[in-house]
């Protein structure tokens, strides 16, 4: 394909192209203002706070001048930093984010100018592939900051993220799987076509066949690997503070930095654009508006091209408030629970789960079990694939079965300040005030004493 080959993007002329892209980018750069203007607010509330209020109505243009501060910050490069690497790595990344835009699609089809055309830069045969590999190469940039850079914290930092990344993209396209298979495609176009159609399982049209509903452990899966991929809390080790400093990011300032967070706040878009184009019909207007209410007279622009993308952005922004509602809600998991998770829980259950999806389909076609009971079998392994979530790992019973097997001894002085700053008392371990009680294997006081009695 020569360079001015525009083939891949469709019948459209070069300057819709043009156009379409000049939009991606100003839109993603105006959304990451007010995403971090609403990530504010929303803690704010969840924390008895007001958030920003000051500068401009509501509050609206603090993250535009946090945004202008970074730009003429001083930009500055450790000395011993690899020269080339260092610059290189948040280019890489913030080009990433924007890239995996283009085969998202955004609307239907719509008139741009007299011309009609989809609201999707491009549409292509594996574009699912094309945002997952995009988003890979993403990573790539925070890998090498950690190497450029001249803070052991930002070297850690870039090997949690490599880890991270081959566990939870791992969980993330498993969970895609099924999709494919019930779409029968990977186009992210053809995908989002096929959740407008009737949900094969009644008889009414009414009920449009969202992946969130039929596949929903593929859905929660993803939704989970989404949360993990993008470094966002409770699974932000990649750049913890408790531990890392800021992580990979320790040595960046003024607008290198501000291109990570940048990409940061992208990502959150993009893994919840991807969520909404997959799982919940991409741009079509929710149940109930389609098909009852569009089926009024008067009210069929509810689902017209242009309304398409207000339907996106609200389903988008839905995930963007879950992102901030963890961030609020949930302490940081230690770095064992974090890739248990993935290696242990996720990627098992994506595979048993692919293993009935493709049961489900092969047995409706060839007609070896009916409708009902194929409900059935799916609702029994969800059931079983929660208990497997809640249920007890053989690490744990092994440390319940030793902690039985220990006699009711008199513990130790625990020192919680040995170390300089205050720590919880581990298993086993009790305050000095109480250095005298005698504890039972299950943690029971069996000296009579407690602490209301000590009170």
């Amino acid at each position: 394909m020569s360079p001015l080959d525009t083939a891949v993007f469709g019948a459209d002329p070069w300057w819709i192209i043009l156009i379409k892209v000049v939009v991606i980018v100003v839109f993603l750069l105006a959304y990451t203002i007010f995403n971090v203007w609403f990530e504010r607010r929303v803690v704010g509330k969840m924390q008895h706070r007001k958030g920003p209020t000051m500068n401009g109505p509501l509050g609206l243009g603090q993250a535009m001048a946090d945004g202008t501060k970074a730009l003429f910050k001083e930009d500055f490069r450790p000395t011993g930093a690899d020269k080339v690497i260092f610059t290189l790595a948040p280019i890489l990344t913030g080009t990433a984010a924007f890239t995996a835009w283009a085969v998202i699609p955004l609307g239907g089809e719509v008139t741009m100018f007299g011309v009609r055309t989809n609201l999707q830069l491009t549409d292509l045969p594996m574009g699912v592939l094309f945002i997952l590999s995009v988003a890979a190469v993403g990573i790539y940039g925070i890998v090498l900051a950690g190497w450029a850079s001249t803070s052991e914290y930002s070297l850690v930092g870039s090997i949690r993220s490599t880890a991270q990344m081959i566990s939870y993209e791992i969980a993330m396209g498993l969970s895609l799987v099924a999709v494919f298979m019930y779409a029968g495609s990977m186009s992210t176009a053809d995908i989002v076509s096929a959740q407008s159609e009737q949900w094969g399982l009644f008889t009414s049209a009414h009920f449009p066949s969202w992946y969130a509903i039929l596949l929903l452990p593929s859905f929660i899966i993803y939704v989970i690997s989404m949360v993990a991929e993008t470094n966002r809390a409770p699974f932000d080790l990649v750049e913890c503070e408790q531990e890392l400093v800021s992580g990979y990011i320790t040595d960046y300032s003024g607008f290198r930095y501000a291109v990570y967070f940048l990409a940061e706040y992208i990502n959150m878009a993009t893994v919840s654009a991807v969520a909404t184009t997959l799982f919940l019909g991409g741009y079509h207007a929710p149940w109930p508006i389609t098909p009852w209410l569009t089926d009024i007279s008067g009210l069929g622009w509810l689902e017209s091209g242009w309304m398409g993308p207000v339907w996106f952005l609200i389903k988008v922004q839905c995930f963007i408030f879950i992102f901030v509602w963890l961030r609020g809600a949930l302490p940081r998991l230690r770095y064992d629970q974090f890739m248990h998770l993935g290696w242990k829980v996720l990627i098992p259950a994506n595979l048993l789960w692919i293993v009935v999806v493709a049961f489900a389909r092969v047995g409706a076609s060839a007609g070896w079990v009916s409708t009902t009971a194929l409900l059935i079998g799916v609702a029994v392994v969800i059931v079983v694939l929660i208990l497997l979530f809640f249920l007890p790992t053989k690490r744990e019973e092994e440390v319940r079965s030793e902690v039985s097997r220990v006699p009711a001894v008199r513990q130790g002085v625990f020192d919680p300040f040995a170390e300089g700053y205050p720590v919880p008392p581990m298993s086993g371990q009790i305050l000095p005030e109480y250095a005298d009680v005698l504890v039972g294997p299950d943690g029971e006081v069996l000296n009579g004493r407690n602490q209301e009695e000590e009170a």
